[in-house]
């Protein structure tokens, strides 16, 4: 296929445009040069999608089998992407998230539940980022004369993560020590790695499927704890976790999922966040590799990142200050003598 990326240099479009390559498709990248570099074996078209000459300056003598977004935020820019190459290619899958539910994660998720309501032709100021995923979602499917295929991930690793989720906990644990662990190591998850994401996508675009789904790990795929461990054995560390209640946590303002990242405590609003329905995708070859293996491949990636070069999160930082850490331990350990 010949297939378009708007993005594909960071992350999850850099996994998409490897895959693509894998399977020896003829692939074009439409970003601004900034996130980071082209892969190799693409057509490289640098431009801004908020900037309508780009854009046409993209379509100019090109069409596609496949489109990927995988970096609309906006309702409104990625309308206008989507009417600029609306009979330029015969499917446009979009990058959405689970977040653009209404419900989630208060509630159980599955692909029919109420999206937020935002407009197709909303502007950033409409809502947050879920609320402005929905509207993204339907820009697509209301302005694409073609076939819409809607992926909307959960929990994303993997090697190159630029979120930094998982490359701040391999950094801190790989220092040792007394490493504050949040809530209840048995908490199950549903994680999964950018690069089966990739692999489901494509599989669909392929097949010229046009539908919804939510694509994260099956329910259960790994614990808290479990994961913890899975860094502490790839690092190599001496690292001791120290199990802290969240009701200790949230009394001593740690931040919950961006301080101690994947923190989801047991709280109404986040009672079924690792609890989705993935019934659906599973069912059109959805497969997820073990947990074992992103955690071991995103510590061979990030290893070879110095230390002091490593950026925990695009916009917002991941991470805990380590006085901040040290001092809930200290509080900890004497509310426990």
């Amino acid at each position: 296929m010949r297939v378009l990326v708007i993005g594909g240099s960071a992350f999850l479009g850099r996994a998409i445009v490897q895959e693509a390559l894998d399977r020896g498709h003829e692939v074009t990248t439409f970003n601004r040069g900034r996130s980071g570099p082209d892969l190799s074996g693409v057509e490289a078209v640098h431009g801004d999608r908020e900037v309508t000459a780009d854009l046409e300056r993209l379509v100019d003598g090109r069409t596609w089998d496949l489109v990927v977004d995988s970096s609309g935020y906006v309702p409104k820019v990625v309308g206008e992407a989507v009417r600029v190459l609306s009979g330029r290619a015969a499917t446009y899958a979009f990058i959405s998230t689970i977040s653009a539910f209404k419900n989630f994660p208060a509630e159980q998720t599955s692909e029919d539940s109420p999206l937020w309501d935002c407009a197709p032709d909303a502007g950033p100021d409409a809502g947050d980022y879920g609320v402005l995923k929905a509207g993204c979602e339907r820009a697509v499917e209301q302005g694409f004369a073609g076939n819409a295929l809607i992926i909307q991930p959960g929990l994303i690793l993997g090697p190159y993560e630029n979120v930094a989720r998982l490359p701040w906990w391999l950094t801190r644990i790989s220092k040792g020590g007394k490493v504050l662990a949040p809530g209840d190591p048995a908490q199950p998850m549903q994680l999964i790695d950018a690069r089966d994401i990739a692999v489901f996508t494509l599989d669909q675009a392929e097949k010229g499927v046009a539908d919804r789904f939510i694509v994260t790990g099956p329910e259960g795929n790994a614990t808290y704890g479990g994961w913890l461990e899975m860094c502490r054995r790839e690092t190599g560390s001496d690292a001791e976790f120290v199990w802290v209640a969240d009701d200790f946590l949230i009394e001593h303002e740690a931040g919950v999922w961006m301080e101690l990242p994947l923190w989801a405590p047991a709280q109404p609003d986040m009672a079924n966040f690792w609890t989705v329905s993935t019934g659906k995708a599973e069912a059109a070859g959805l497969r997820c590799r073990p947990v074992a293996d992103t955690v071991r491949d995103t510590w061979e990636w990030l290893r070879q990142i110095p230390e002091d070069e490593r950026v925990y999160g695009k916009k917002h930082k991941h991470g805990m200050a380590p006085e901040k850490e040290q001092a809930i331990l200290a509080a900890w350990a004497a509310r426990s003598a």
